[in-house]
């Protein structure tokens, strides 16, 4: 394969590390990055079809690529949309020269090949080598799948079951991204709790993030299911350096979380939230909730409002109930009226405004210490990458580097640092 390769990458951060890998395939096999898509001989899209605004946002960007790529360019798509729908979204998009499947190993359908740009591949991308980066920070993938059966996610029926890595495998990625100058590793995955369970190693999540953390500055979990949160993880995570806890909570409810088919309530939350701020008061938590899931009623909605100003969180993400076909969810009746489910988002986001502005300005006037990701703009643990607000520090500040800051102003959910 040869010619120049452009890839667009939507969703969450586990595609990010697909396409990475992809990425090192398309160099391994000759191709050189473009400039810009309408440079490229090779445009590929990652699509993400988690929800149904994430996939209309996938199909805008297709067709956008479509129009903007070079006479004789193929265009492919691939990611979550190209598993999950295949043949149907091939049929739906002309304009695409291929869909192609990866994670699940899959059977490409692909048109007539463009001269000199053959077909992609099928690929299980979960184990492939990846290319060099020159960021501070970088995502790496222990599982792909997911065993779990929540009432509104779809992602099982296209992602598979749980698949993970070997520790060896992921250990030797790890290397050889600190070697190359990464200084904190983000571990992802669908149930990231839940590594090595189908390997018959319950419990493999802490040994591994142990020995991340023995290799690298920072190791940073994201997607913690609330129920594997027990005190040797909490441990560990304390431990790494970055004492930030991503849990997939959904909602506060407990008559709602059944119908979700989740596990917890409010309290046990509260209870644990509090349990770890004893432990480590500089502990961050992100968390993400549902609005408007077939039932919920004006008291469940009270109820997360509670659980919000209570728990004070430091970040949280509020989307409203999607719809996927083939869930649980789609067979419920009591489906929430849109009008209502925008009032209560603005409801829970307007709250959750004040209390990350809060939090951020109680850190005006400490001594921090960050790592610098690009001139001008660093982190501190409290700061996932791409997802949280940032540290503006001065310019004069090596990438890649730690620094120790003082915080001079917060706007909102970034911090001005000297």
């Amino acid at each position: 394969m040869a010619g120049r390769y452009w890839v667009e990458t939507l969703g969450c951060p586990k595609n990010q590390v697909d396409s990475d890998k992809l990425v090192g395939t398309l160099l391994a096999d000759g191709m050189t990055p473009a400039a810009a898509p309408e440079d490229a001989d090779l445009v590929l899209v990652n699509t993400c079809a988690f929800i149904e605004a994430a996939r209309q946002e996938s199909v805008d960007t297709v067709l956008a690529l479509a129009d903007a790529r070079r006479p004789g360019a193929r265009l492919v798509v691939t990611g979550c949309m190209a598993e999950r729908y295949g043949a149907e979204l091939a049929d739906a998009l002309p304009e695409v020269d291929q869909v192609a499947g990866f994670g699940v190993p899959v059977t490409l359908r692909a048109k007539a090949a463009t001269p000199d740009i053959p077909a992609v591949p099928a690929l299980d991308l979960l184990n492939l080598p990846r290319p060099p980066t020159t960021a501070s920070w970088a995502y790496v993938k222990v599982a792909e799948g997911c065993d779990r059966t929540c009432g509104f996610c779809a992602i099982p029926s296209f992602r598979g079951r749980q698949r993970s890595r070997t520790p060896e495998a992921l250990l030797d990625e790890v290397d050889r991204l600190v070697d190359g100058g990464v200084a904190e590793v983000v571990l992802v995955a669908q149930d990231l709790a839940s590594y090595g369970r189908d390997l018959g190693r319950t419990g493999a999540i802490v040994p591994l993030v142990e020995a991340v953390t023995a290799r690298t500055a920072r190791t940073r979990l994201l997607y913690l299911y609330p129920s594997e949160l027990n005190d040797g993880l909490i441990d560990a995570i304390c431990a790494s350096g970055v004492p930030y806890f991503d849990l997939s909570l959904q909602h506060a409810s407990r008559p709602l979380l059944r119908r979700m088919r989740r596990w917890g309530d409010g309290a046990r939350f509260l209870g644990r939230i509090a349990a770890i701020r004893a432990r480590e008061p500089d502990a961050a938590f992100r968390s993400s909730f549902i609005v408007g899931y077939p039932g919920e009623t004006e008291a469940d909605h009270d109820v997360l409002l509670s659980f919000v100003e209570e728990a004070q969180l430091d970040w949280a993400g509020f989307f409203a109930f999607s719809r996927e076909d083939g869930t649980h969810a789609a067979t419920l009746d009591g489906a929430v009226a849109p009008a209502l489910v925008r009032e209560r988002l603005c409801e829970l986001g307007e709250l959750q405004d004040r209390i990350t502005a809060a939090r951020r300005a109680g850190l005006v006037g400490r001594r921090v210490d960050v790592l610098v990701d690009e001139p001008g703009v660093a982190r501190t643990h409290r700061e996932a990458p791409e997802i949280d607000g940032v540290v503006n520090v001065p310019r004069a500040l090596a990438p890649r580097t730690f620094a120790t800051v003082t915080v001079t102003a917060a706007a909102g959910p970034d911090l001005e640092a000297a």
